[in-house]
């Protein structure tokens, strides 16, 4: 970490909240990091944080196995928030005691506000929060200071005199709470006095004058499939090492319609970057003929890759680097966050193994940042829109939205619908609203009539959700005009299609994808 940076840690309690604070600190152009709340004190101590914020969690500070932090942290002298569980955590630490509530707290709420200085500077008497919890607070002795109540927590806001403690019962960083933003900022800049100086364009170059350092003499390779986590990254390194690049497309046979030679054209021509394009869509196919099931179709299809990458990297001299597209939202699911296990709902879209297998040394440059961060490096960059914009595409393609066996058959029905839903929503102005869209074909046949005839054909499901990083969607509601046309031209232009639905599920409890 560089330390000139200005840094907050927030440590996680394993509150579903977690990344809504990341994203809600950098916002206002404050480098921030997600540790788990298990980090160790010197560990803490070497990323020299500026402040530090305790996240809200599921448990009760009281109960047995119960996460905490080290104690040691309320004595390094940095400023500090604890939210909800983090509220309680630092006042047990410090002095107060916790119980459970007579009243549960959830959703909005009224806080009085009984200190308007520092923490709820500028704000009105009375705002609205939104409260999650079991648990308050319940006792403070007279090192604290009451700053805010609602009619269920008298202690609902605290600081502490001595040390830079403050605890809020309310989560500030959910869009329900409207002044959130302001509290938070009221704690970066004049509690723990920070300027909000981190910005792209400084991270653009730090970034590149880092990989310059790591790579040396040595060449770099490149995974690349023309999204928007590659694309950045690809020409963050080529902008570093020039032609000591070399990206590696690899067609697998499941792409979306047109789309490779859209990549080869955009990365030869517009940005001069060494492209190998390798054509291996007859292997990949080979691997899935008679497969239905969908983990078997990833796993075949990340192997395969592998294979192919590995046999087209090993022939270029000097490579030691392998440079991947991973952001940060990766890395903390990567990670419990406070040691538990994780249950596994699918593999991950994205191919990996790549380092193990190739005995490369990794270049992550995103592995600190979330989407919409890479797409605003992406726009300094001069990326073209419709790269920076393109909706996240599963690393198995569209193995993954042919439900059953792939063929080629089945992947041009699918090609051709898959184009008309995403012509469809660009001509209606929605591509940029909706986080994705795509067509799914069902290995379901069903009954229809086309003139005269009967007809038994496939089912087309319509798949759009809205969202902010893929943790959590919702559909999209879409104009019934524009259902419509959908509905209409994937009948009368698609062979083998009677029928297209509309999926209206969000995630949880569903998956954005379908397998």
């Amino acid at each position: 970490m560089d330390h000139s940076t200005e840094t907050v840690l927030v440590l996680d309690f394993g509150s579903q909240y977690t990344q809504l604070i990341a994203r809600r600190v950098r916002e206002q152009h404050v480098f921030c990091r997600i540790v788990p709340a298990t980090i160790d004190l010197e560990e803490i101590k070497a990323a020299m944080p500026d402040a530090i914020i305790l996240s809200g969690g599921p448990a009760s500070v009281y109960a047995g196995g119960a996460p905490k932090c080290d104690e040691g942290i309320f004595s390094l002298g940095v400023p500090t928030l604890g939210i909800c569980y983090g509220m309680q955590y630092g006042c047990e630490v410090l002095g107060g005691k916790v119980h459970p509530s007579t009243h549960r707290e959830y959703g909005r709420a009224t806080l009085h506000l009984d200190d308007r200085t520092d923490l709820f500077k500028n704000l009105t008497e009375e705002i609205t929060v939104w409260m999650s919890h079991g648990d308050r607070v319940e006792q403070v002795d007279d090192r604290f200071e009451v700053l805010a109540h609602t009619e269920n927590a008298p202690l609902a806001a605290v600081r502490h005199k001595t040390q830079p403690f403050y605890g809020i019962q309310f989560h500030p960083e959910v869009h329900h709470t409207p002044d959130g933003w302001k509290i938070l900022g009221n704690f970066l800049f004049d509690v723990a006095k920070l300027k909000g100086d981190w910005v792209m364009s400084s991270f653009i170059e730090r970034v590149t004058a880092e990989i310059r350092e790591q790579v040396g003499e040595s060449r770099v390779v490149c995974g690349l499939s023309g999204g928007v986590d590659s694309s950045v990254t690809a020409i963050l390194v080529h902008r570093a090492i020039g032609d000591r690049l070399t990206c590696i497309f690899v067609d697998n046979g499941v792409l979306r319609e047109g789309e490779a030679e859209q990549v080869v054209s955009t990365y030869r021509s517009h940005f001069k970057v060494k492209l190998r394009h390798v054509d291996a869509a007859r292997e990949f196919l080979q691997d899935l003929a008679g497969v239905t099931d969908p983990e078997t179709k990833r796993k075949l299809i990340g192997h395969r890759f592998i294979d192919v990458f590995k046999r087209e990297a090993e022939s270029i001299e000097n490579a030691h680097f392998l440079a991947q597209g991973t952001l940060y939202p990766d890395v903390i699911e990567s990670v419990s966050p406070i040691g538990g296990p994780s249950a596994t709902i699918k593999s991950h879209h994205n191919v990996g193994g790549l380092p193990a297998e190739l005995g490369f040394e990794l270049i992550e440059p995103l592995r600190d940042l979330f989407k919409d961060e890479v797409r605003e490096i992406g726009r300094e960059l001069g990326i073209p829109e419709e790269f920076l914009w393109r909706h996240p595409f599963p690393g198995p393609g569209l193995a993954i939205r042919c439900v059953g066996e792939v063929t080629e058959e089945r992947l041009r029905v699918l090609r051709q619908a898959d184009l008309i839903v995403r012509d469809e929503i660009r001509a209606a102005g929605l591509h940029r609203k909706i986080w994705q869209a795509f067509a799914v074909l069902l290995p379901v046949s069903s009954v229809g009539v086309m003139g005269d005839d009967r007809t038994y054909e496939w089912t087309i499901a319509v798949r759009c959700v809205e969202s902010i990083d893929a943790m959590t969607a919702d559909w999209s509601v879409l104009p019934a005009d524009l259902l419509r046309r959908i509905s209409n031209r994937t009948i009368n232009e698609v062979k083998g299609v009677n029928r297209v639905v509309y999926d209206i599920s969000s995630k949880p409890p569903a998956t954005i994808e379908w397998e």
